[in-house]
């Protein structure tokens, strides 16, 4: 296909390849990509604005070669800003994810802190990581004990898929706080977790510890760290996205014993932002503070 020249919010943008196949089981082109972020961006764009971005990128598709790109290209537009040591991608308006998409930068990762102050995460998070054959149930169910403990302090999260075997709960903060603070709650947190139910839930590193229990990943809270982006594409056989969930969802997903329940595509994605907006929202607006000596 020839290349393709457009504009959006006034930026030129010329597109390439379109009817390359990035998902082939799925039959998903480049073209299907590059729509899907296109229409996506109103609401994943807040998420990635002032980030430093770490690409994965498939040119050939998700069954091809791939590679992590933390800085940014050298042929960006001049409108695609750059910050960090590492000279990274700062996403922040719709033109630049498109344009992203059109370099097969299928999985957009990104730092817990804003580029503007990065020793400041703006969130906790807890990486909820199903090892077989427990699976995205079993870190439903953790996600749930986790949201009850929070509650107990105070603390409101908000919680989405990791678009391939697991679930994120983000405890949004907003608030003048360290990465080591950050990661030492969430540790203590699934310490606590792991000793109320050893059978389910795991704290520790090594692998064969985590056979058929969820390992609550606290690292995830280091400085370097990066999470895959809300709303960005996961490379799967299937077109999967890292999709914000309701908690009744989650409540009813566990209930129904139904995993299918828990997993979303492009489709999926686009209806669900129409019908309830941004369900992780709060994770860039709430202001919260851990408690004292946590």
């Amino acid at each position: 296909m020839a290349e393709v020249p457009v504009q959006i919010d006034g930026r030129r943008l010329t597109l390439s390849n379109l009817d390359k196949v990035l998902y082939p089981e799925a039959g998903l082109t480049k073209a299907g990509v590059v729509d899907y972020y296109a229409r996506i961006a109103g609401v994943m764009v807040p998420h990635l604005a002032g980030r430093a971005v770490t690409l994965v990128r498939y040119p050939d598709g998700v069954d091809g070669p791939s590679f992590f790109e933390k800085r940014c290209p050298g042929h960006r537009p001049p409108w695609v800003p750059v910050v960090g040591e590492l000279s990274q991608c700062s996403i922040d308006e719709p033109a630049a994810l498109v344009w992203l998409a059109n370099l097969a930068a299928l999985e957009l990762h990104t730092l817990q802190a804003r580029a503007s102050e990065p020793d400041r995460p703006t969130s906790v998070v807890f990486d909820l990581d199903p090892g077989p054959p427990a699976d995205v149930l079993d870190a439903a169910r953790a996600a749930l004990d986790l949201r009850a403990m929070l509650a107990e302090l105070g603390l409101e999260c908000v919680v989405k898929t990791s678009g391939s075997k697991g679930l994120h709960l983000a405890v949004p903060l907003n608030t003048p706080v360290t990465a080591d603070a950050t990661k030492e709650f969430s540790h203590a947190l699934g310490r606590l977790l792991a000793r109320q139910a050893p059978d389910r839930v795991v704290v520790t590193m090594p692998r064969k510890a985590r056979v058929g229990r969820v390992f609550v990943d606290w690292s995830q809270n280091d400085h370097h760290k990066t999470t895959v982006c809300v709303y960005s594409l996961r490379a799967l056989p299937r077109p999967n996205v890292s999709t914000p969930l309701a908690w009744n969802e989650v409540s009813e997903a566990v209930a129904s014993g139904d995993r299918a329940t828990l997993t979303f595509e492009i489709d999926d994605v686009l209806d669900r932002v129409e019908r309830h907006g941004d369900l992780y929202a709060a994770n860039l607006t709430v202001e919260q503070t851990m408690p004292a000596g946590a």
